[in-house]
């Protein structure tokens, strides 16, 4: 997914943690609705000053708001966890445990 989808989708999921609709984050940080509905979907990159304005408003960080690589394509998530358990296989039963408990 490229870098622009995946701020998008990093944008959306802290403002619906905030409790903010669109319309709402677009009228806190002095854009149109469709903007922020652009940049979300990941057909625009914010400008440095607005993503300073969006950032503000959802009272997180920089680096927080770049903080996405559980948006990866399943394929690369399942190499990176592949990756993880072989450098500690002494959490390999540990992950089954949780795995199992969250499929259920």
């Amino acid at each position: 997914m490229d870098q622009r989808k995946l701020l998008g989708k990093r944008i959306k999921e802290l403002r619906i943690q905030k409790g903010l609709k669109q319309e709402q984050l677009a009228e806190m940080v002095d854009l149109e609705p469709a903007s922020i509905c652009n940049i979300e979907n990941g057909r625009n990159y914010p400008s440095f000053m607005n993503l300073e304005k969006i950032i503000n408003v959802l009272g997180v960080s920089f680096i927080e708001v770049f903080k996405f690589d559980h948006h990866q394509d399943p394929e690369n998530l399942m190499n990176a966890i592949n990756k993880m358990l072989c450098e500690n296989p002494e959490k390999v039963q540990d992950t089954y445990k949780i795995v199992k408990a969250l499929i259920g």
